[in-house]
């Protein structure tokens, strides 16, 4: 029995002799040792791909001959949810394209500049009011035909969120 133990430590005592560790290894033939591989490359974090925006935008649009009173918010993902005057409740998704035109209207200088700007009283009645809050900041008008051009990167920021959210 003692022999037979004996033999089972030198079997497994050889097995682990003849491994080397990688650095101490040797390319088949060589008899030199082989350097150790370079440890990985760190990666990079993913970047934000095109469903991110810098900020949550919200619409809201009241007035009109109703009366209106909807919301929309679209969060930095493209998410949308609409709320109306009742409450009522509908939700989606911008699409890739209007999730990136929308990402690069609001990050335009143009828009912060138009935020600066007071509204102007307006001449008309029942129109509707848009105000478009983005990150820090606050921009609207009265869509009145007689007041003068609308602010034209608000505009244009709230033409898009109508129509993708209609």
């Amino acid at each position: 029995m003692t022999g037979v133990k004996i033999a089972l430590v030198a079997t497994v005592l050889s097995g682990c002799a003849a491994t080397e560790p990688p650095e101490r290894a040797t390319p088949s033939g060589t008899g030199r040792p082989t350097a150790p591989a370079p440890p990985p490359e760190p990666t990079a974090p993913p970047s934000p791909g095109p469903t991110a925006t810098a900020a949550r935008v919200v619409l809201t649009r009241s007035g009109g001959i109703a009366g209106r009173g909807d919301t929309v918010t679209v969060e930095p993902d493209g998410r949308w949810t609409a709320v109306d005057r009742a409450g009522s409740r509908r939700t989606g998704r911008l699409s890739v394209a209007d999730l990136d035109r929308l990402r690069r209207l609001v990050a335009d200088p143009a828009l912060t500049a138009e935020a600066g700007h007071p509204s102007a009283p307006t001449n008309c009645r029942d129109a509707f009011t848009y105000r478009l809050s983005v990150g820090g900041f606050e921009t609207g008008y009265v869509d009145c035909p007689t007041d003068g051009s609308a602010p034209r990167r608000t505009r244009e920021v709230v033409e898009l969120l109508v129509g993708a959210t209609g």
